[in-house]
């Protein structure tokens, strides 16, 4: 129930693809028709009305001639003497041209009176109005009320005969009409197109269903599909490769599928080589221990020996631990944990090698600083201090006696280069994609020797994805490395 009320709710809301693609397919099909109705009737109307007044009109025109030819408005005015025509005649003419058109036709003398009118009830009257005024003046006239449902037309009655060639107005026809037979024929052609149009909205509302469950058929399959993985039943999205969306679409969701595996393998990873790293030094501490606890007779020189051996485990699996916070926080790259502030990049390496250079010294190793330029940048200054501290602190620790680490800066108008060499031991070329990765070492047995967690590289990768950059590694096994840095002047917020 809950299932069909939502779906209902989605329907209405027009949420649903189907619904919209139903939707549409329903008015583009269903408003021209609509629109070709009403303009079919409209223009039939129009048309009709048009006709039927230039017919009438017509008519009237050579009723007026034989009016004027036989004097009728001078015998109806009293001056039978020039009537040269029978009056009955006339008036059976006048009433049978109302006749045919289902009309009323009254004759309007010069002095505005009523001589004749075919529903004998204004005869005698007097009628001004703006279209007999206009019709004696020789120009005729058509109105059409289509909320009485009449046509009036005004007819001049000219005596082409008399005056200055020009014509006489002698009077004037008034006719009115019923438009029974456009509205009758109107009607019939309306209810005609409804038909047509209610026979052509059935067919369309049967075609916008099908189309609707065929376009919209491979997407429901794809969501099926997915369904099934999600449940567990398949760890690959079968494609449906009905259309090259849904295609994109099997093919963007299986690459997220590899994508989230492999992310999986690389967390299971990670916690196995966390759960060993810490693990180690623990043993080394429980073995030390037990040592101790096991010879109740050890010296006082022995017992400071197992303890500045724990005392050194203990600070080795400090640095993992303090590493592994560092690595965590900055795991989200979108920008929320950096503090991003102008630093003077110049002054902030000098301090970091003003510390370093006290560890450089017991290893003989000579560390140098050179720059061409005063350097300015946007950056996290903390992370960019454990960028710069982790990079030269390995081209410290991993060096030979008496060698050398050189660090440079440089810039240009966009970002600026850091660069650290040193003469060390070098990184064999198997090694250089692995280089990044936690825990990983070259040379497990040194790394331990010197302290390393492993995790230095992977943080300084880190530092320099948060910020937009891009970190370069070039090493030759025996010669040394060179890590190069460059990292943007402008930090930008949403770059990708």
């Amino acid at each position: 129930m809950k299932e069909l009320l939502s779906n209902l709710k989605s329907v209405i809301l027009l949420r649903s693809l189907r619904a919209r693609i139903f939707v549409i397919i329903l008015v583009i099909g269903i408003v021209p028709c609509i629109l070709v109705r009403v303009a079919i009737v409209s223009n039939y109307e129009s048309r009709a009305l048009e006709t039927k007044v230039s017919t009438v009109q017509n008519q009237l025109t050579i009723t007026a001639n034989h009016l004027v030819a036989n004097k009728y408005i001078s015998a109806l005015t009293g001056r039978a003497d020039d009537y040269t025509g029978s009056l009955d005649v006339m008036d059976a003419e006048i009433e049978m041209l109302g006749g045919v058109y289902e009309g009323r036709i009254m004759i309007i003398g010069g002095n505005f009176r009523v001589l004749k009118d075919t529903y004998g009830i204004s005869e005698g009257k007097t009628i001004i109005s703006e279209e007999v005024i206009k019709c004696f003046q020789g120009i005729s006239t058509s109105y059409y009320d289509s909320n009485l449902g009449y046509i009036e037309l005004t007819t001049p009655i000219a005596d082409t005969t008399a005056g200055d060639g020009a014509g006489v107005i002698r009077g004037v026809m008034l006719t009115s009409i019923s438009d029974d037979s456009i509205v009758g024929m109107a009607d019939v052609l309306g209810t005609n197109a409804f038909l047509l149009e209610m026979i052509i909205v059935v067919l369309v509302v049967a075609l916008a269903f099908i189309l609707s469950k065929f376009l919209v058929d491979p997407i429901a399959r794809l969501t099926s599909r997915i369904g099934a993985v999600k449940a567990g039943y398949n760890n690959y999205l079968e494609p449906v490769n009905d259309c090259s969306e849904t295609e994109h679409i099997s093919d963007a969701f299986n690459n997220l599928l590899s994508r989230i595996n492999i992310l999986d393998e690389s967390r299971g990873e990670f916690v196995a080589n966390v759960s060993h790293e810490l693990k180690t030094p623990m043993a080394s501490m429980k073995v030390l221990s037990d040592s101790l606890l096991e010879s109740p007779d050890a010296t006082l020189e022995e017992y400071k020996e197992f303890m500045t051996d724990i005392a050194s485990e203990i600070d080795r699996e400090n640095r993992i631990i303090t590493d592994l916070l560092a690595l965590v926080r900055m795991d989200d790259t979108s920008g929320q944990n950096l503090n991003i502030t102008s630093v003077d990049i110049n002054d902030l390496t000098e301090l970091v090698l003003k510390r370093l250079r006290a560890i450089a010294r017991k290893q003989n190793v000579d560390v140098t600083f050179e720059t061409g330029r005063r350097v300015v940048a946007e950056v996290d200054e903390v992370k960019l201090t454990l960028l710069i501290s982790n990079l030269v602190e390995n081209a410290v620790k991993y060096n030979h006696e008496n060698g050398w680490v050189k660090v440079s800066l440089d810039a240009d108008h966009q970002s600026f280069t850091l660069t650290v060499e040193d003469s060390g031991l070098g990184i064999p070329e198997e090694s250089l994609a692995h280089i990044y990765e936690r825990f990983y070492r070259v040379d497990k047995s040194h790394s331990r020797e010197i302290g390393g967690t492993g995790l230095g590289l992977a943080i300084c990768r880190k530092v320099v994805m948060m910020h937009h950059g891009r970190i370069d590694l070039t090493s030759k096994e025996g010669e040394g490395s060179r890590f190069v840095v460059t990292i943007p002047l402008i930090y930008i917020a949403d770059a990708k």
